[in-house]
Parts: structure tokens; sequence; C-alpha cells
């Protein structure tokens, strides 16, 4: 393959993924402005392993693996950067008040839930990807996917209950 035809099913493989890639990456972090930085990120990433990725038994479920890696690091950065900061007194908690308003959205809902679980539930429900293939994603077994799964459905189910919005998240088997 020419570096011409690389550069043609790389622009091919971008333009059909880059929308799924972004949203993933903003429906594990919950922040839209990081999402699409995370996914430029990842297709970096891609680019400069191109001829392995195009290799890959699904060269999709290897760029989904670099974002939600990817987005796994900027949680733990925000999460670091957030406690040093309480740490340091600059910011503040009214300890009166709960940590965590009432669920009003989805979106709230799931960034309550662990990561590894968050991204299990997003891959499995928002993207439809097999549970072989979020394992094989997030470098887990099967058995792991599927208990978190599980467990991240039942999470939202209970955080949303009395919202209005209706998932669908109980009744899906693999």
């Amino acid at each position: 393959m020419t570096d011409l035809d690389a550069e043609r099913a790389f622009r091919r493989f971008f333009d059909s993924h880059h929308a799924d890639l972004s949203r993933l990456a903003y429906l594990v972090t919950g922040e839209s402005g990081i999402a699409d930085d995370l996914a430029a990120d990842a297709f970096t990433e891609v680019w400069r392993h191109w001829a392995r990725v195009r290799a890959a038994d699904s060269p999709l479920a290897y760029a989904r693996g670099i974002v939600t890696n990817l987005a796994r690091q900027w949680i733990k950065k925000q999460t670091r950067e957030r406690h040093g900061m309480l740490r340091l007194g600059l910011l503040r908690r009214d300890r009166s008040e709960p940590d965590t308003p009432a669920v009003l959205d989805v979106r709230a809902a799931l960034s309550k839930l662990p990561v590894r679980r968050r991204e299990c539930v997003v891959l499995r429900y928002a993207f439809d990807v097999p549970e072989r293939e979020v394992a094989e994603i997030l470098g887990i077994s099967v058995g792991a996917v599927k208990s978190q799964t599980s467990r991240g459905a039942a999470q939202l189910s209970t955080f949303l209950q009395d919202s209005p919005i209706e998932l669908g998240l109980g009744g899906r088997h693999a």
C-alpha cells in the first residue's frame, strides 16, 4: 500500500468514525468540551500506528480502546487536580448539603458511575458493542464486562427511577 493509499484509507476511517468516537469520549467523561479533543488525540494515535490499526481484527475496537484510555487518563487527571485544590482549601464543600444533587438526566447519572462501569455501559448500550469486543477494548474479561454492565445498568436504573427519561436498560442480554 502506498502512502497515498494509506492516507486515503485513514481519511475514510476518520470520516466514518469521528462522530462516534467523540460521542464515546463525551459519554465517558461527561464533558462536551473535552470530547472532541480526546477524539482528535485518539485519531493522532491511530494515524501514528495506522499500519497496526488497519491490520487489527477490528480497527474500530482499537480506536475505541484508545479513546477510553485517553478518557480514563483525563478523568484521573481531573480527580487529582480537584483533590489537590481541596487539600489547598481552594474549593470548599458545603457539608450541610448532599455532595450529589438529584439526578435529572442520563449524563448526570452516568457521571456517578465508576469509570470502568461507565465505560462498559456506554460501549454496550450507547454503541451496541458486543461484550467480547468491549472486553478487548478495555482489556478485561468478558465476565467482568457482564458484571460491570449489569451493575452499571442497575445503578442507572436506581439513579433514574424518578426521572421521566425511559431508558430500557434492564432487558438487554448478550
